[in-house]
């Protein structure tokens, strides 16, 4: 499930994006060696990559790696992403490798990289490596993947040092946010309900986006034994009413056509959060524009939470 989970959270970029953060080092390439050990389910830094000589042709595979490569200075180094990927700006005109499920394997060849990176739930990394192609498989689900995976490609693109002042950046404007938002709320924060497809599948409190809303103050009607993104029977919703539902604007016009959704106070006020597609990316995009996302997330509550 968890690869379904991953290309629901790619659909919603492209309208609006486990317990271990682990790294599987999978392909022998002679122009590179890497050792790696698991991370702790922290998501802190593992023990030291041993990278012969920083990659200098690279492939991403996933819009958060990709703004993860961009944001430590080496744009310059990818040859192609997946289709989704369109920030910054620069990275549109590369060439496109496909997506969750239909990677480009024959132009990721023919682009000859010195290193694929890519989710975990994207299973080409066997077939990548009886091709002589490197590839990085990193962990995306929860808040400590972003910190682990901006120190991991630091280390590996040779920039240590910037990604240890990007994680510290992100850090201090994550927690200034955080401490805003309760600042301003007198008593329990608003029961969310936070929909990343309308299956319905859903983010739960242990996923980037759950950790989010419980920083600035929000209570996810969704537990955490459930999974990072679970999918939901839509009776759960009425069984646990939320006070604010994040929700794409198209299917907000549809929730009270849901069965029992109408008797929801959120769904009668029209307690919504919805966001165009360019700040949405933020939000579901756990890389390094998460603070943009967290601010977008408080604004919209301060604005409609009861």
């Amino acid at each position: 499930m968890r690869g379904r989970v991953l290309a629901l959270t790619i659909g919603i970029q492209r309208r609006r994006q486990g317990c271990i953060a682990a790294l599987l080092l999978l392909g022998a390439a002679a122009a590179l060696a890497f050792t790696a050990q698991a991370s702790p389910a922290s998501g802190a830094p593992g023990p030291d990559l041993q990278v012969p000589q920083p990659p200098q042709r690279l492939i991403t595979l996933l819009p958060s790696i990709t703004e993860t490569v961009c944001a430590l200075g080496a744009c310059d180094r990818l040859v192609a992403t997946d289709r989704y990927s369109d920030w910054p700006a620069a990275v549109r005109a590369l060439p496109k490798a496909g997506g969750l499920d239909d990677a480009e394997i024959e132009l990721i060849v023919s682009l000859k990289p010195d290193l694929v990176i890519l989710s975990r739930s994207q299973r080409i990394t066997d077939r990548l490596g009886g091709l002589g192609i490197a590839s990085l498989s990193l962990e995306t689900d929860r808040y400590g993947d972003i910190e682990h995976n901006i120190d991991v490609l630091g280390r590996i693109l040779g920039v240590p040092g910037r990604a240890t002042r990007l994680n510290a950046a992100i850090a201090a404007q994550v927690r200034a946010i955080g401490e805003t938002a309760r600042a301003v709320r007198v008593g329990a924060g608003p029961r969310v309900y936070f929909e990343v497809d309308r299956t319905p599948y859903a983010a739960g409190p242990t996923s980037f986006i759950g950790e989010l809303l419980t920083r600035v103050g929000a209570r996810n009607i969704v537990t955490a034994d459930l999974g990072p993104f679970p999918k939901l029977n839509p009776e759960y919703v009425v069984r646990y009413p939320p006070d604010v539902i994040f929700v794409s604007a198209a299917d907000a016009t549809t929730l009270a056509e849901r069965p029992g959704w109408d008797q929801l106070r959120a769904v009668k006020e029209q307690r919504y959060c919805s966001f165009p597609a360019e700040v949405n990316d933020t939000l579901v995009r756990p890389g390094p524009r998460v603070a943009a996302g967290m601010q977008a997330i408080a604004d919209c509550l301060r604005r409609v939470a009861p």
